[in-house]
């Protein structure tokens, strides 16, 4: 938000403050100024240009087109400056640029006037055209002043060139008292009343003028009471709609906004300068004569200013005519009635609509306005009729004006100033040193706030309904300390940090220790939006979109569901760094998903990731190798080795966007899950190279570990014994059930079973594979015989061959 700083110090007596002082007070307040910049209307504000006078022209004795001149600049004596324009002429009231200024011109570098020769001719300056100086384009001749101009006088002076500092604050949503010239000055006075005992305060321009006229107007009608809460207008006859003056489009250029005629131009003025959003009619297309605040019918065509079409929704706020919308309450106007050249009786609107009104017409058609920003964030009830007397004293001003008719103003509910309970203890708790009563109600004062009860304990007290954000007794301590000042909390001289029992693992440190792992794995975290596309989401997999969680106000029609998977962000993540030539990604996630379930909405933490392109750079010491599916597996298990847990259990599952899928689950709960991203959903995608995904099931992990008891055993003295078997095997038969049916078989002596080689072709009979499995055996207590190793093996043989039908080959 752009603050003019000559228009703030119309509503508040600054003193001597300088620009980057009083940023720095707003700053501290919570109106953080990101930047404080100089606003020239000529950039160096033509400093050492001068009026002069020219008091003789002679031909120059070695140039028939040029002119030696004496120029009166009100100096001790007068400057010979050598002219080349052809309308110099003795007598002239000119602008001189003196030795040693700097110009800056329309077009080229900026120009150092220098003493010089010309032609053998000494030249003292400049006598300047109008380009020359950076006011025009025209270079046909000097610049001639009026004869009435004051010989010395600085240019700046003459030409009444007002300097400005422009103030960009970063205004938080919360802040909508200070979505205006106004609210900041009121922040700005409430401190400087409370750090500096000043006595100023931030003050609107008086309206005492304002008397309205006696002949009916538009007539209004508020229909629609729940979301229109005041509705106030007024009508105005003998309008004459031409270029704003300067000095109102000097104001709104200054904070970035482009002057469009005086009747606009003062409603945007108003609202920047109050926070009340207004908006003009032409009245008399207005049929019937009447306002009428109404929700639309459903699919009622409204043509909206910029000339589109538009389908309105029964929840769509208008305001309308006797027969048709003439604008979607708050948010944008209508093309047949706005205000245009030939109007000359407008009716003068200013209200207060509902939030969530506003916010979801405007999210519905994808209008963002001035408007709409102001009345979805909550506006300051009490300001309507204000700002429209103050609007409509301005056309009057510099539209030639007159008040017509009475004014309406309706008030459908009046404005609760909520009422906070603040105690002095919770006080001095929440800031962390003592503020003694006193000054807390100074600082309450000072923000509007009324104290409606006092005891020793604390105070009750209502806030003003423009501060829409403070509702609690916490909101009003922060008012405090923010205004007080932050620095007004000592720092201790020393800091230390109690001694608290911790679990042996938190979530938070469980999610750390698995970003940890993944980031010495080579991964990159990324992070993307909770918000997906419905439609895409339901394209992909249309058997569940009863499970989605829709918005009822989405932002887009792109970001309109809660993300069920956080795969698509993964995916729009490698297609980004794909088009820019980085095809080897290997990215983690952490984040939540969510979904619709018979006993309501869901939320489950995941830890995801996506693998695509090759494992490693090709060089002398290793070819490149593409990345698989066993490559995200094999991270999978490792990952869960780092947290103490075994890889047990791998078997095939289901996932609606992965083809060759397999997990490992626990208690029949899934604890992670991995495999090959489906092609169609690549395409959805725009990627074009395979793709591997694995989802890490956060709670299940936690309840495993939570199960899990940490055992410290002795380093083993005695040596472990490795057998391997090569089996035949139905095709249906997994790792996992080899690997569960050789634990069962031999609980004592088996330490690990591990997976090495698996072969598929022709030279085996159809429906087979062959598996190469080694088997890690060891006691603790002595060294293994063969007897003991061949024994064990032997059990385990047999539990292949009876079980799963293998064959043992040689």
């Amino acid at each position: 938000m752009r603050i003019s700083w000559n228009w703030l110090r119309t509503l508040i007596d600054t003193g001597d403050l300088t620009p980057r002082a009083a940023a720095d007070i707003l700053t501290s307040t919570g109106l953080e100024v990101e930047s404080v910049e100089p606003l020239e209307p000529v950039k160096g504000m033509l400093a050492g240009v001068l009026v002069g006078q020219v008091t003789s022209r002679e031909k120059h004795p070695d140039a028939d087109r040029l002119s030696v001149c004496l120029v009166d600049v009100g100096s001790a004596s007068a400057l010979q400056i050598v002219c080349g324009a052809p309308n110099v002429a003795e007598g002239q009231m000119v602008l001189v640029a003196t030795v040693g200024s700097t110009l800056h011109p329309v077009s080229g570098e900026p120009l150092v006037i220098k003493k010089s020769k010309i032609r053998g001719v000494e030249s003292h300056g400049m006598i300047c055209a109008e380009d020359e100086l950076g006011l025009g384009t025209s270079h046909a001749g000097i610049l001639v002043l009026d004869p009435t101009a004051v010989v010395g006088t600085p240019a700046s002076e003459h030409l009444k060139l007002v300097a400005d500092h422009v103030l960009e604050i970063g205004l938080t949503p919360n802040r909508a008292d200070a979505m205006s010239h106004f609210g900041v000055a009121r922040d700005l006075a409430a401190a400087l009343q409370v750090r500096t005992g000043s006595s100023t305060q931030a003050r609107l321009p008086s309206v005492d003028a304002f008397k309205p006229g006696a002949s009916p107007g538009i007539q209004v009608d508020v229909q629609a009471t729940e979301v229109c809460r005041r509705y106030a207008g007024v009508t105005l006859t003998g309008v004459q709609v031409t270029a704003s003056p300067a000095w109102l489009q000097d104001r709104l250029k200054s904070i970035g906004l482009k002057p469009i005629n005086n009747v606009v131009d003062i409603t945007n003025y108003v609202q920047h300068e109050t926070g009340q959003p207004l908006h003009a009619f032409d009245a008399d297309k207005l049929e019937g004569d009447r306002i009428i605040v109404r929700m639309a019918r459903a699919d009622e065509a409204f043509t909206t200013l910029d000339g589109s079409e538009r389908k309105l929704a029964s929840t769509d706020l208008v305001i309308a005519d006797a027969v048709k919308p003439a604008c979607i309450a708050g948010v944008f106007g209508g093309l047949h009635s706005g205000v245009s050249n030939t109007t000359q009786r407008i009716f003068l609107e200013s209200a207060c609509f509902a939030p969530t009104s506003v916010r979801r017409s405007a999210r519905r058609h994808g209008l963002n306005t001035d408007a709409s920003f102001r009345f979805e964030r909550g506006v300051d009830p009490e300001m309507t009729a204000y700002a429209m007397k103050r609007a409509a004293l301005l056309i009057a001003e510099v539209a030639g004006a007159t008040v017509a008719s009475p004014i309406t103003d309706l008030l459908v509910s009046a404005a609760p100033w909520p009422t906070v309970s603040l105690a002095h203890a919770q006080v001095n708790e929440l800031i962390g040193t003592p503020i003694a009563p006193e000054e807390v109600e100074r600082v309450l004062l000072a923000l509007d706030c009324r104290i409606t009860e006092r005891s020793a304990a604390g105070l009750l007290v209502q806030v003003p309904p423009y501060r829409v954000d403070v509702t609690r007794e916490a909101d009003l301590i922060e008012e405090i300390i923010r205004i007080i000042g932050f620095d007004r909390v000592p720092l201790p001289a020393r800091l230390a940090m109690p001694s608290r029992p911790h679990a042996e693992l938190t979530f938070d440190g469980l999610q750390l220790r698995v970003a940890e792992h993944l980031a010495a794995r080579g991964f990159q975290e990324v992070m993307n939006p909770s918000l997906v596309s419905g439609d895409r989401t339901a394209q992909l997999h249309p058997e569940g979109t009863s499970t989605l969680i829709r918005l009822l106000n989405p932002l887009s029609a792109e970001l309109d569901v809660m993300r069920p998977t956080m795969l698509f962000g993964l995916l729009q993540s490698a297609a980004h760094n794909i088009a820019r030539q980085l095809k080897d990604l290997r990215f983690f996630e952490r984040g939540r998903v969510y979904a619709n379930t018979d006993k309501g909405s869901d939320e489950q933490d995941r830890i995801v990731l996506l693998t695509t392109g090759r494992l490693n750079s090709e060089s002398w010491r290793a070819k490149a190798e593409a990345g698989s599916a066993t490559d995200m597996a094999a991270e999978m298990e490792m990952l869960l080795a780092r947290m103490g847990l075994e890889a047990r259990g791998i078997g095939p599952m289901e996932h609606p966007f992965l083809r060759n899928a397999a997990g490992i689950s626990l208690d029949g709960r899934p604890l992670v899950i991995w495999g090959e991203v489906k092609e169609h959903v690549l395409r959805a995608f725009g990627v074009q190279q395979p793709c591997f995904h694995a989802e890490l099931f956060l709670p299940a992990v936690e309840a495993a570990l939570a199960r899990k008891r940490t055992k410290f055993e002795p380093v083993p003295r005695f040596p472990a014994v490795r057998r391997d078997l090569s089996l035949l095997l139905d095709r249906s038969v997994t790792f996992a059930q080899l690997q569960q049916l050789a634990l069962r078989n031999e609980r004592k002596l088996l330490r690990a079973v591990d997976l090495f080689d698996v072969y598929e072709g022709d030279k085996l009979p159809n429906g087979k594979k062959s598996y190469a499995i080694s088997f890690i055996l060891q006691d603790p207590e002595r060294t293994l015989t063969d007897e003991q190793v061949e024994k064990a093996i032997a059990r385990i043989r047999q539990a292949f061959e009876k079980e799963l039908g293998a064959e043992i080959r040689s």
